[in-house]
């Protein structure tokens, strides 16, 4: 059974900080669709596989890699919570 997706206010703000930034630097919107297509494609594998992202040491938190962002979310009976999207390129110090 698919689980419901809920983004978490700070992963709705990564998301559009993402797309902002490519955005502005490619000056065209064409690559950020593309990642978008790439995330939600993963999304949806996730509410049917919600388990095949790599486990933290948080529990019932995963990490589901698109590209070189990493999708965090967290796994509920019924639902999966997208808690952040971090490109996997920054500074490991300011991650959380």
């Amino acid at each position: 059974m698919a689980k419901r997706v809920i983004w978490s206010l700070r992963a709705q703000e990564d998301r559009k900080s993402i797309f902002s930034y490519w955005n502005e630097h490619n000056k065209s919107k064409s690559f950020s669709r593309k990642l978008n297509k790439l995330i939600n494609e993963a999304i949806r594998i996730l509410t049917e596989h919600p388990y095949i992202g790599r486990k933290t040491l948080i529990e019932n938190v995963h990490v589901k890699i698109v590209r070189q962002y990493l999708i965090i979310y967290e796994v509920r009976e019924e639902e999966i919570i997208i808690l952040s999207i971090w490109d996997g390129r920054r500074d490991q110090d300011k991650k959380l």
